[in-house]
This record gives structure tokens, C-alpha cells and sequence, in this order.
């Protein structure tokens, strides 16, 4: 009986890493509840544990650059992915695109209502009323804001909608504005949408308003954990963990 708890008690051991890392993910924030799930059942794999910081892309970009102790950086905006290649703080052989989103204008909310495709003839202005604001992620430095300018631009309304713009920290706080009623619209990404009940989505932009939403993903230069990290991403463009972001309605990579 000793014998069998000994080999059972060596299988499981086995199972595991010898010695467990920790894999420091600095992710966009719209990819946090989404990554944080498909994380946990890499960890229930692998045995490694995995720490993950949300923020905005450009805020994670300049941290990174900075020297913050992250292994793996995962972006909403390939521009900024670019960045940190150009500062030479990641893994460029590593670098992969793993998921893609859309962009969408919601309202204060919970509705039902079916979406309507984005057109120069959508009055976004008009559905503000007077002193209404727009709800968006900084529009000059985090990805949400930066396709959403695009997208209003490519509408020909965003030189109107320009003064009335209530810029947030990132897309999720963006979010929280049309939800708590502070903003009746906003722009944010679908899957932002999806996982608030909050608001309703009252029109989708067409994707050739604004440049495609992907999401790469890169192990950092000198990362204190580059094996596990490179195991992480290589897995968070499988099967298993792409089928947690589709539940949560982002796109496959290719």
C-alpha cells in the first residue's frame, strides 16, 4: 500500500514542472477577462502560474520600455508592438498575431435591438443631443481611441464630434462611462460590448473604416521566465485557449 501512494505521489510529481514559473502577461485591456480564463487552464496544464496586467496597449508599451519585469506583452495595436520592437526590449523571432476584434458604437443601456452597419448617414452628432459626450479610449495614444478617430474620420463626422469626446485612460474605462450613464454613446470593441450588459451595441463600423484590430503578441528581451513565456504564447494560439476567446467574441488570428 506504501508502495502505491509512493508511485502515485511520483506520477503526480511528474505531471509537473520541477521547479514552477511565474509568467508576468502585460496585456491589452480589452483582452483582460478573456486572457485571464484562458490562463487559468494553462496553469492547470503546466503547473506555471501566470500573473496578468491589464492596461492600455501604449501604457504597457512605455512600461515595458521602462523596465518593468514582464515576460510576455500581448497588444491591441500592431503600431505599438512596433514600438517595443523598435526599442529592442522583445523577442521579435516570438512575435504572432493572435486574435482579431471589431469596432462598435454603444449606447446607455441594456437594449435589444439589432445593429446597424456604420454609414456617413449615421448622425452620431445628432443621436449625442445637445450635451451629450462621446465615451472613447485616448484618442492619440491607446489602439480603441486611435481606430475609433479613424473611424469617425473615414464617417466625416469626427471634426464635430472632436470637442465632445470624453477621453478615458483605456477602453474599458471608456466602456464604464456609457454604462454607469455618464456617456450615452461610446466606442469601444465588440467584445467590450458583449461582456457589459450594461449597453447595448447601436451600430458596428465597417471594417475598412479603420485599420484591422489585431492582436500580437511577443515574449520580452530578457524576460526572467523566456521558456515558459514562449510555451504560453505558443499555446495561446492553439486550439484550447482560441476557443475561450471565441466564447468571448474575438476573431481568429488568421
Amino acid at each position: 500500500m506504501i508502495r502505491v501512494l509512493a508511485l502515485s505521489l511520483s506520477l503526480c510529481l511528474l505531471a509537473r514542472p520541477a521547479l514552477a514559473d511565474t509568467v508576468t502577461v502585460f496585456a491589452a485591456a480589452s483582452l483582460g477577462p478573456a486572457l485571464e480564463e484562458a490562463a487559468a487552464l494553462w496553469e492547470d496544464e503546466t503547473g506555471h502560474d501566470v500573473t496578468v496586467a491589464a492596461a492600455g496597449s501604449s501604457v504597457l508599451a512605455r512600461q515595458i520600455a521602462q523596465g518593468a519585469p514582464a515576460d510576455l506583452y500581448v497588444s491591441a495595436s500592431p503600431d505599438w508592438m512596433d514600438w517595443t520592437e523598435g526599442q529592442g526590449v522583445i523577442d521579435v523571432e516570438s512575435r504572432r498575431v493572435l486574435m482579431t476584434n471589431a469596432l462598435v458604437l454603444v449606447g446607455h443601456g441594456g437594449l435589444r435591438i439589432a445593429p446597424v452597419p456604420m454609414s456617413p448617414e449615421f448622425d452620431i452628432p445628432a443621436r449625442l443631443g445637445e450635451e451629450g459626450r462621446l465615451a472613447m479610449a485616448l484618442v492619440d495614444a491607446v489602439p480603441a481611441g486611435l481606430y475609433g478617430r479613424q473611424a469617425l474620420t473615414w464617417l466625416g463626422q469626427w471634426e464635430a464630434l472632436a470637442p465632445r469626446v470624453a477621453q478615458a485612460d483605456n477602453v474599458r474605462a471608456a466602456l464604464a462611462l456609457v454604462a454607469l450613464g455618464e456617456a450615452p454613446l461610446g466606442v469601444v470593441y465588440a467584445t467590450d460590448a458583449r461582456a457589459e450588459p450594461r449597453v447595448h451595441v447601436a451600430g458596428t463600423f465597417p471594417p475598412e473604416s479603420h485599420d484591422p484590430i489585431v492582436y500580437p503578441g511577443a515574449v520580452i528581451a530578457g524576460a526572467d521566465s523566456p521558456e515558459a513565456a514562449g510555451a504560453l504564447l505558443d499555446w495561446l494560439a492553439g486550439p484550447a485557449a482560441q476557443a475561450v476567446f471565441a466564447r468571448h467574441g474575438f476573431g481568429p488570428p488568421g
